[in-house]
């Protein structure tokens, strides 16, 4: 069910997340995830409710919980 890959020193986790319907949406949870320390990238897609984060390591899923919850959305787990 994990969506997890290594690549470069770098790891890329795709993570769903409920209730995104907008540009402004995906705006608030990238913000709040880009804020984690070690993410170099976050691509939030409304229309799929998928989150691809990009980091050094990899991130802590209740940090990455509360920063989704911190927008106001809610993570529905790991795509």
């Amino acid at each position: 069910m994990t969506s997890q890959t290594d690549t470069q020193g770098s790891v890329t986790t795709v993570y769903k997340v409920s209730g995104m319907s907008c540009g402004h949406c995906e705006g608030s949870v990238s913000g709040e995830l880009s804020q984690l320390p070690g993410v170099s990238s976050v691509q939030a897609v409304a229309s799929s409710g998928e989150v691809t984060v990009v980091s050094a390591a990899p991130l802590d899923e209740e940090a990455v919980r509360a920063a989704v919850d911190e927008a106001g959305f809610e993570l529905a787990g790991r795509a």
